[in-house]
């Protein structure tokens, strides 16, 4: 396990920056109501304005907040100004009272904040040090507080203001900034809140809209402490922030004071998702990274090396663990899944709430299990794999890499798209993506034939019959309105490792297991793999489930896959037993958590239950489930007469695509041999050297028709059909 990611980092920056006594209470030291000093600045105004020596008698004074255009202002400035600097005098009585500080501004369209001429923070202006007074916004940002919004707000640990904030005098400077010249609006409104160790009332009561951020001190969850120095984290690109972890592995508590011991250092991060993305709570893609912004792979709670993570904000659902739950499963049924452990999230020293710290998604050792495909891997066994494929949205910024020549399962209309997860699009060579694009509309092409259940000329030589099945019932234990047809991965091993195509991993069930109020999400009968049938839309399920269900022996082997699980980890009591032990390791958490978002008894799309409480919310789900879990056992497709039966795996040549146009592959060559052509009188055509696990043969000059092909030492005969756009 990597422990500190730096040897050179000395011991304080594994600190972390909120480890003092508990707040008693918050005060409000300065407001936007007191009466401040301000200017409309120009080119002969000070650059040293925000400097605690500097003397601002000359300004004009006026009640907070500043601007003109929105109707909210105590002091209107000219319209059409495109900044304004305001300071406050302050004095600080007892500076050991305070334990924790917050800024809150109010602001349109960018502000920087300086006190005691230390700069606190900035938001929408240019980098690169101070701007000028006729500086620009690089955004548009609306103030929210006069239609009943919540100003931004930025906290400060007593270990980082104890560098700005003095005992006595104390000069807070703000400066606003519009984004356009002669804008509409301007606003500027700014707050200073103290929080208090005892029960002395020293300044003044907070505002109405204040409400006590959330203090967390310790934890039986892992606290994962992320700093950007107060940087908005955008959708991308990636920032720089560190990362810190606190875990004690023997199961004692976990205390904010403690060092940093599981993990800490430099990491690249943004926000991710899609729908999610709207959510008040943000979840957060990030590497973690070495000297030099390189890749550095870390070990996070003894999982394996890598720099890929997330962390999931489990905002709609409010049980907290239905990813959680979904994907424990998958690693029962032995396929493998993202891992996960459930923390809590303090972000620039704001306790955000339960997360979901887990992996992402990716071809590297102890992730997907197939071997990493690289831009030089061209030829033979390499090109096989592995790629991970995925059916999905393009909103959060995926790409089709061709549409499947299938429609989607009746009754549905128009394309199914194929993306490439890893490697990307734009990353993949052009041969691997031929050949990818051929095996898998290879294996549509057989799926979709007369001879689809045949053990040879059918589907099954190209795929892994377990993992579909296993990825079916997954999708129907949850009745997952996402199910088929978003965030549904699959991946393609190379010859050496199987060369199966496999259904998976499982992703992305938070809306799954009772918890969509649309197109029969809530209901514990019926099948996900209907929902063309019930909802349609424009993401609709690709023909493969229900075509592979129409295969008896398919059918057959998912009921007594169904059953076997139904002994294993997916018994009710396993099932009812992890849940529990999941709800009280989340007792204390969950009340944090629903006082940082305290939308328990508040609908939150897509939700079909609100409960008024937690356990509510645990009660539901169990309930959902067990009532899924009857209706299941009752209905399970296929029939199953021998349990103990295996899936018959058949080692077989792969020719595709079939039919061909300009070109075809014989996959699966051992040893060199020849392949023989022959047409359907029985006359050779072309013998062809085979020396490679994939080869890529010309039909260019194979007129129009059927075909035998004949591979030396196989007694199988392949039909090959040549037909020419």
């Amino acid at each position: 396990m990597n422990r500190l990611i730096y040897l050179i980092l000395i011991t304080i920056v594994s600190l972390p920056l909120w480890c003092e006594a508990q707040v008693n209470h918050w005060e409000m030291v300065v407001s936007d109501n007191d009466s401040w000093n301000y200017i409309i600045p120009d080119a002969t105004t000070s650059s040293t304005w925000y400097d605690s020596s500097f003397n601002a008698s000359s300004w004009s004074v006026g009640v907070g907040g500043f601007g003109y255009g929105d109707n909210d202002d105590n002091t209107i400035i000219p319209n059409n100004s495109s900044s304004i600097y305001f300071r406050k005098n302050f004095i600080i009585q007892d500076i050991q009272s305070i334990k924790k500080l917050m800024l809150a501004i109010d602001y349109d369209d960018g502000f920087i904040a300086y006190l005691n001429g230390n700069l606190l923070v900035s938001r929408n202006l240019p980098p690169g040090g101070q701007p000028q007074w006729n500086t620009l916004a690089t955004a548009s940002h609306e103030a929210v507080l006069y239609s009943g919004g919540q100003p931004d707000k930025f906290y400060f640990s007593e270990i980082e203001f104890s560098t700005f904030l003095v005992q006595g005098a104390n000069t807070l400077s703000i400066a606003i900034f519009n984004n356009t010249v002669n804008s509409n609006d301007l606003t500027g409104r700014c707050f200073l809140l103290a929080g208090i160790a005892d029960t002395s009332q020293t300044y003044f009561n907070p505002p109405v809209w204040f409400t006590p951020p959330v203090d967390l001190y310790a934890s039986n969850l892992p606290i994962v402490v992320v700093n950007t120095n107060f940087n908005s984290i955008p959708d991308e690109p990636k920032i720089d922030a560190t990362m810190g972890i606190i875990y004690q592995h023997n199961g004692d508590t976990n205390y904010l004071a403690d060092p940093f011991n599981e993990f800490y250092g430099q990491i690249r991060i943004e926000r991710r998702g899609s729908s999610s993305n709207t959510f008040p709570a943000k979840s957060y893609g990030l590497e973690t990274n070495g000297p030099n912004e390189l890749n550095y792979n870390a070990s996070i709670f003894d999982w394996p090396a890598d720099n890929d993570w997330i962390l999931y904000a489990p905002y709609t659902d409010k049980a907290m663990i239905r990813n959680v739950l979904t994907y424990q499963w998958g690693r029962d049924m032995g396929n493998y899944a993202p891992r996960t452990k459930l923390c809590e999230l303090i972000l620039n020293n704001e306790y955000m709430g339960v997360y979901v710290f887990m992996e992402r998604i990716k071809s590297n050792p102890g992730r997907v299990p197939i071997d990493k495909l690289t831009y030089e891997d061209t030829m033979d066994n390499h090109l096989t794999g592995g790629y991970i494929l995925k059916v999905d949205k393009t909103t959060a910024g995926g790409v089709i890499a061709w549409p499947s020549p299938y429609p989607p399962a009746s009754p549905g209309a128009g394309t199914i798209g194929i993306q490439l997860h890893d490697p990307e699009i734009d990353t993949i060579h052009p041969l691997q993506l031929a050949y990818i694009q051929s095996y898998f509309t290879a294996f549509e092409n057989a799926l979709a034939g007369v001879d689809y259940t045949d053990p040879v000329l059918g589907y099954a030589p190209f795929i892994n019959t377990t993992s579909f099945i296993d990825f079916f019932l997954a999708n129907e234990l949850t009745k997952n309105v996402d199910g088929y047809r978003i965030s549904s991965f699959l991946y393609k091993e190379r010859y050496s490792e199987g060369g199966e195509l496999v259904a998976g991993p499982l992703w992305d069930f938070n809306i799954a297991l009772g918890n969509a109020n649309y197109c029969q999400g809530n209901s514990t009968t019926g099948w996900a793999k209907n929902f063309n049938s019930i909802c349609g839309g424009g993401q609709l399920i690709p023909f493969w489930w229900n075509r592979l269900l129409s295969d008896s022996t398919f059918a057959n082997l998912t009921h007594c896959r169904w059953l076997e699980l139904r002994q294993g980890p997916l018994s009710d009591t396993i099932i009812m037993s992890t849940i529990d032990s999941f709800a009280l390791m989340l007792n204390g958490p969950s009340q944090r958590h629903y006082i940082k978002w305290p939308i328990l008894g508040t609908y939150v799309w897509p939700n079909n239950f609100i409960g008024l409480t937690y356990d509510e919310e645990i009660n539901y789900l169990k309930t959902w489930i067990s009532n899924r879990l009857t209706w299941l056992d009752a209905n399970m497709v296929g029939t199953c007469s021998n349990l103990s039966s295996p899936i018959s795996t058949i080692d077989q040549i792969k020719v595709f695509p079939n039919p061909s146009d300009h070109k075809f592959y014989i996959e699966g060559i051992t040893h060199p041999c020849h392949a023989r052509i022959y047409s359907q009188s029985g006359q050779l055509i072309l013998c062809i050297p085979l020396n490679s696990f994939t080869n890529e043969i010309s039909s260019e000059d194979l007129e129009h028709g059927m075909y035998i092909l004949q591979i030396d030492g196989k007694t199988q005969h392949y039909k090959l059909i040549i037909s020419h756009s």
